[in-house]
């Protein structure tokens, strides 16, 4: 089995959205930025290869499915579907993965399960997965908020119910996946969130997806703009953060611009953060 960290296309977003209540003058110093304040965001997937003669695939980033107003808008500067390149590299195509396990419908998290723009009509990619959603987020997906209705994409909606393949996790977090993953769920950034951990030897790596985007995100006050809730989202992170700590667990990060895994720590006044390791090297 190999745990490995696999490059999604990239995209950039506005350095305030990204960062919430925290001014410019203190994120500036954790990140580069443009001219338009826009920061480099990577959008990677975790790939759990052959375990147990399985595949999978934790979220598959933005992918290229954007026209190319949206790619500019949000960006996206790479033509291809950089995520199937890299798995390529890694000796897969999309055809291998065995399952697809998105912890949210938001298009920089799942756009990555569609074909390429201008690849003819939109269609699924992992035709041999199951995708794996929250029940509660896929609720969400179908009907969105005004405030987030442009995170989703209507047409992947679409395709994943009528792909039969698509498992709706309830609640209590119980999947065919377990006991390997076990599935924890967040609110405070989009409802029914859901955070995937994955039981490891040398303690749980967890994907955290917009709970925890990055390394930065790792100090308890700093949450996004994008956020539903800021305040619940902050317990929740500190709930995580405390119980990984005990457990002496990892934590895996989709939109950190260099790096994938933080092995997490906490200083003398109780500070929460994280160093970089590598479980093995990622593409």
């Amino acid at each position: 089995m190999e745990i490995l960290s696999i490059e999604g296309n990239t995209q950039m977003l506005d350095g305030g959205a990204m960062f919430g209540n925290a001014p410019k003058a203190m994120w500036q110093n954790w990140i580069s930025y443009d001219e338009a304040n826009r920061i480099p965001l990577a959008c990677r997937a975790l790939l759990i290869k052959n375990y147990n003669g399985k595949n999978l695939l934790f979220e598959a980033g933005v992918g290229s499915f954007f026209d190319p107003k949206l790619k500019d808008r949000y960006g996206i500067i790479e033509k291809e579907h950089v995520l199937l390149k890299n798995l390529d590299k890694v000796g897969l195509t999309h055809e291998h993965i065995d399952a697809v396990i998105l912890s949210h419908l938001h298009f920089d998290h799942a756009g990555g399960i569609l074909s390429a723009f201008g690849d003819g009509e939109t269609r699924l990619l992992f035709p041999n997965a199951k995708f794996y959603v929250g029940h509660d987020q896929w609720k969400r997906a179908l009907s969105p908020h005004p405030r987030d209705k442009a995170s989703y994409i209507t047409e992947l909606n679409q395709l994943l119910e009528k792909s039969n393949r698509l498992v709706l996790v309830e609640n209590n977090g119980k999947s065919d996946l377990e006991p390997f993953v076990t599935f924890h769920f967040s609110n405070g950034h989009t409802p029914g969130l859901m955070l995937a951990e994955i039981q490891l030897k040398e303690g749980p790596l967890v994907f955290a997806s917009d709970l925890i985007p990055g390394f930065a995100w790792v100090h308890l006050p700093i949450t996004m703009g994008y956020d539903r809730y800021p305040e619940l989202l902050i317990d929740e992170k500190k709930n995580l953060l405390e119980d990984l700590i005990a457990k002496n667990g990892n934590i895996f990060f989709t939109h950190d611009a260099k790096h994938a895994f933080g092995k997490l720590k906490r200083d003398e006044k109780g500070k929460f953060f994280a160093e970089v390791f590598e479980y093995s090297k990622g593409i």
